[in-house]
């Protein structure tokens, strides 16, 4: 299945020369998001603990790939979001800059956790959880991404292992 043609192209979005790829289409076909999650799930190591979801997107394909690999599911999410006591880290993004949340007691020491987000872009929102998750004594086994860009070079910002299923 050709993956790309569920991919909107929108130009000027959330900025001015920014080419934001909507997954919107891809989410409204369940053929493609079951083909999409298989990709995801087949190519993840087997032992993994718990899967993270990055707000908000993160969250469509990160609790099914969780449920896929009788895993718990977090979520990560932008400051002042989470109901319970939080740890914090801040991090630029190609547009600005932001900070990310994840609940203190949502990662053991020792949990071996697969972070889950959309696009991998700058690589810094993956690189702000990675560091999240490390904070809390976890091991990043893997990040997934439904699409990479590979012209603003994230991949380089990230030492785990990294699947995209699509790269433009």
């Amino acid at each position: 299945m050709n993956l790309e043609t569920f991919i909107r192209d929108i130009p000027n979005f959330p900025k001015p020369g920014i080419l934001f790829k909507d997954i919107t289409p891809l989410l409204n076909s369940p053929e493609a998001f079951a083909h999409c999650l298989e990709e995801l799930v087949s190519k993840t190591p087997d032992t993994i603990d718990k899967v993270i979801g990055i707000e908000a997107r993160g969250f469509f394909f990160g609790t099914a790939i969780a449920q896929k690999l009788s895993a718990g599911f977090i979520p990560v999410r932008k400051k002042g979001k989470l109901p319970y006591t939080t740890i914090s880290e801040n991090y630029s993004l190609e547009y600005g800059d932001d900070a990310l949340e994840i609940h203190e007691d949502a990662v053991r020491k020792g949990d071996r956790v697969l972070i889950h987000d959309d696009v991998l872009a700058t690589g810094g929102t993956a690189k702000a959880v990675v560091n999240l998750v490390e904070r809390l004594g976890g091991t990043v086994v893997q990040c997934n991404f439904l699409i990479e860009l590979e012209f603003l070079n994230g991949r380089k910002q990230l030492n785990s292992p990294i699947l995209s299923v699509l790269k433009y």
